[in-house]
């Protein structure tokens, strides 16, 4: 059987990139796949032209090359994130002649029906015969990939007084900011619930953490036992998720909440600051709220149980089913 040729696209940023991947890899476990990544940005000039205005010849000579090379056939499936990435997927699906099946995952903000299927959060509200929507976005959180990064910093958690308390800080967005005194509240809040359960800290940023407010929260939370990474060395995201018996995320980033959803261990919501009404993340708070993954965080750390989502894996199966069937 001949593997699936994918090409996995987007502007290389880690959010951004990992949604494409993730999916990638969801179909690459149900079937013989091959995985390309392609990272693509565009000349400063052409950046900020309409959708449909930009074509191939105006990416910067540093992107990878998202046509096929002589001999080289069209992917099989591509699939793609971000605004960076629409005018290629258009470019693709009319010029493979049909041979690659084309998939652009969050809301394109363009009709659905340019794409093959849009592969969207349930959140963003998108319709379409060919959308399918899932709990959050599309990721590479899986139990085996999170148990080897948590085993392979074993000899880092294992003095470290259970539980584990993973601690995933965002910051300032369109929707919420993280000030100084809320992030200093936050950080004594958490301080004491981690001490009344005997438990350790395990603590990473955002880049969109403001300075102030990480400086505040590392401040009031160093003396706990456990690790905050300094963003120095592989990042231990995936590490911190295999180990965990609790994760606590701040509402204002939907792809940490969906991947924390994915563990099974119980998921506390940090609130922030507000800044506009709250629209797509309370949808998607009330919807892992309600399949029993997530409760706003309290006072303490009670422990509860409900299945791990997998809505990538089922993502990844409807894009398989749908390119059969046409």
């Amino acid at each position: 059987m001949r593997p699936l040729t994918v090409w996995v696209v987007s502007d290389g940023r880690a959010g951004i990139e990992n949604q494409a991947l993730g999916l990638a890899e969801a179909v690459q476990r149900l079937t013989l796949a091959d995985i390309t990544v392609k990272r693509i940005r565009w000349r400063p000039r052409a950046d900020k032209l309409p959708v449909f205005l930009k074509t191939p010849a105006l990416l910067d000579p540093s992107s990878d090359t998202v046509t096929p090379e002589p001999g080289q056939a069209w992917p099989d499936l591509w699939i793609a994130t971000g605004r960076a990435t629409l005018p290629l997927s258009l470019a693709v699906r009319r010029n493979s002649g049909g041979r690659t099946f084309v998939v652009q995952t969050q809301d394109p903000r363009l009709s659905p029906a340019r794409f093959d299927m849009v592969v969207a959060p349930a959140h963003d509200e998108l319709a379409g015969d060919n959308v399918f929507r899932i709990t959050g976005s599309p990721h590479r959180i899986t139990p085996a990939r999170i148990a080897a990064a948590a085993t392979d910093m074993a000899d880092t958690f294992s003095p470290l007084s259970r539980p584990h308390v993973a601690v995933l800080i965002g910051g300032r967005s369109a929707a919420f900011d993280l000030t100084e005194a809320h992030a200093a509240d936050l950080a004594d809040r958490i301080a004491r619930a981690i001490r009344a359960a005997g438990g350790s800290l395990l603590l990473t940023f955002s880049r969109r953490t403001p300075a102030a407010a990480r400086a505040v929260m590392i401040d009031r939370l160093d003396k706990l036992p456990g690790l905050i990474w300094d963003e120095r060395g592989p990042n231990p995201y995936f590490a911190f998720l295999g180990t965990a018996d609790h994760v606590l995320v701040t509402e204002d980033s939907a792809n940490m909440a969906a991947e924390a959803a994915a563990t099974g261990r119980p998921v506390h919501i940090l609130p922030m600051m507000p800044r506009r009404p709250a629209g797509k993340f309370a949808r998607l708070h009330a919807d892992l709220e309600g399949r029993g993954a997530t409760r706003p965080f309290g006072a303490t750390l009670p422990v509860w149980t409900y299945a791990p989502l997998a809505e990538t894996d089922l993502a990844a199966r409807a894009v398989l089913d749908a390119m059969a069937a046409r």
